[in-house]
């Protein structure tokens, strides 16, 4: 057991300076991804996505949450009655635009149609 454990841990300390296990930490999430494909278009406020990502809230919250510290939107509130915020993708999250339509690309080809 105690080298499985050891080879476990290798194998973490080896993806730490991996490329692509630090951007799947990053947009590993089906919801980021799912974000990120709406904000591709362009501004959305909470409430639009949350009726297109169809997820509660607190999940949306807390990936919102996520992607605003990891630099991949911008949160924009509005001191309104009621409360409008809005999200923004920066230059980091158009950047990973190209990965979603990739998994879009995929998704049409070899899950989509008939094989």
């Amino acid at each position: 057991m105690a080298q499985e454990d050891k080879l476990a841990r290798t194998a973490v300390a080896d993806n730490e300076h991996c490329p692509v296990a630090l951007t799947a930490r990053l947009i590993g999430d089906p919801y980021i991804l799912l974000i990120l494909r709406d904000l591709a278009s362009g501004t959305l406020r909470f409430g639009s996505l949350s009726d297109s990502v169809s997820v509660n809230p607190r999940t949306l919250t807390a990936r919102l949450r996520r992607m605003e510290q990891d630099g991949l939107v911008v949160r924009h509130m509005f001191a309104e009655i009621p409360p409008r915020v809005e999200y923004t993708l920066t230059d980091k999250g158009r950047a990973l635009l190209p990965v979603v339509e990739a998994l879009r690309a995929y998704g049409d080809a070899w899950l989509l149609s008939p094989v």
